[in-house]
């Protein structure tokens, strides 16, 4: 198998990719699977992805057609995994093990000490990908398609669990290090109240170190002290 960084031209080949593994995974409306594709990987949205420097899109070859993908990003010294894609027909060949750890290599060339796997909730097969290469749930997110939010269960690396205390106001408070999205400066991480990570307090900013605890109706997230954004991409809006 041979494992290649996307092209502009590879576009058709993700979304086929990643319908016909949707379809094969998930119980979604064939209408809410075309939508996520488009609204992943439509052909704006495919040239982003290729000019951000901080996110890898990865194809695996066999016999030099394309059959599965990841998308990952590094977000500070952390590699997420968001999405990893095989061909319904290319399952049960180790293709996706494969997949993840060139996949997690490269991630770790570029500077990541740890990795964090993201996979929505009804897809019990991708939650146990996880669970078999290591990894353990930390958290729930959520990633919203065709207007509807979905639950998405977040693993991590078991050695990097963890919380950093901070006090605030004389009240201490928890920074997950593990539960973050990617700003447009920096990283915002989920902060709780508890150190059972059972009441969401807000998150903290990795830009300047300051608390943001609103978020607009869109999951769109503003920190007023340096102006980083998070994108309403994936986000959990439910504690704001």
């Amino acid at each position: 198998m041979k494992v290649r960084e996307a092209t502009e031209d590879d576009g058709p080949t993700i979304r086929s990719i990643a319908l016909r593994s949707m379809e094969a995974s998930y119980s979604l409306s064939p209408s809410t699977i075309e939508t996520a594709i488009q609204q992943w990987y439509g052909v704006d949205s495919f040239a982003e992805k290729l000019e951000d420097d901080e996110v890898m899109l990865l194809i695996a070859e066999k016999d030099g057609d394309p059959v599965a993908f990841s998308e990952s990003a590094l977000v500070d010294d952390r590699g997420d995994i968001h999405w990893l894609h095989v061909g319904a027909m290319y399952r049960g060949e180790g293709i996706g093990h494969q997949l993840y750890e060139e996949t997690r290599e490269r991630l770790e060339d570029k500077g990541a000490e740890t990795i964090r796997g993201l996979v929505l909730a009804m897809n019990s097969e991708g939650n146990r990908f996880w669970e078999k290469r290591g990894l353990t749930k930390v958290g729930e997110g959520t990633v919203e398609i065709d207007g509807t939010a979905y639950v998405e269960n977040i693993y991590v690396d078991k050695d990097s669990i963890g919380l950093q205390p901070i006090v605030v106001d004389d009240r201490e408070l928890y920074i997950d290090r593990n539960d973050s999205d990617r700003g447009s400066d920096g990283a915002f991480y989920t902060v709780y109240t508890d150190e059972g990570r059972e009441t969401k307090y807000g998150y903290y900013c990795g830009a300047c170190e300051n608390l943001v605890t609103s978020m607009d109706s869109m999951g769109g997230l503003q920190c007023d002290e340096c102006g980083n954004q998070l994108k309403p991409t994936r986000w959990d809006a439910a504690y704001m």
